[in-house]
């Protein structure tokens, strides 16, 4: 997958969550992607996992990331260093900083996502 194309996909990606868009995002990704849990730990595993996951923090927070960085790595995988704000349901902020989600693709699709701190 050619990088143009891919931070195009990621760009979109990050929009579609911002936007609560899920069923958009979900078609972005591989039928069988894992997914980290970055709210309760671990990981999920497929569309129905990512969207039970979703579905679960978005009752109780409000996380947005937006991309600063997109870098195609050495290895294959593809970087994107973000910025997170995340704010409870009244507004209130509890989290605002940077952190490096690392992607790997299949059939132009999201296949797996990592993040590090």
């Amino acid at each position: 997958m050619d990088s143009f194309k891919v931070q195009d996909l990621l760009e979109k990606a990050y929009a579609l969550f911002n936007d609560r868009d899920m069923e958009g995002i979900i078609m972005l990704m591989d039928p069988e992607v894992r997914w980290p849990n970055g709210w309760e730990g671990g990981y999920v595993e497929g569309h129905p996992g990512v969207r039970d996951y979703w579905q679960r923090q978005w009752r109780e927070i409000d996380p947005k990331v937006f991309p600063v960085k997109i870098s195609q790595l050495g290895d294959g995988r593809v970087e994107v260093i973000v910025h997170q704000l995340v704010k409870d349901l009244k507004g209130n902020l509890l989290i605002d900083n940077r952190i490096r989600h690392l992607y790997t693709f299949k059939n132009d699709l999201i296949k797996n996502m990592e993040i590090e701190n």
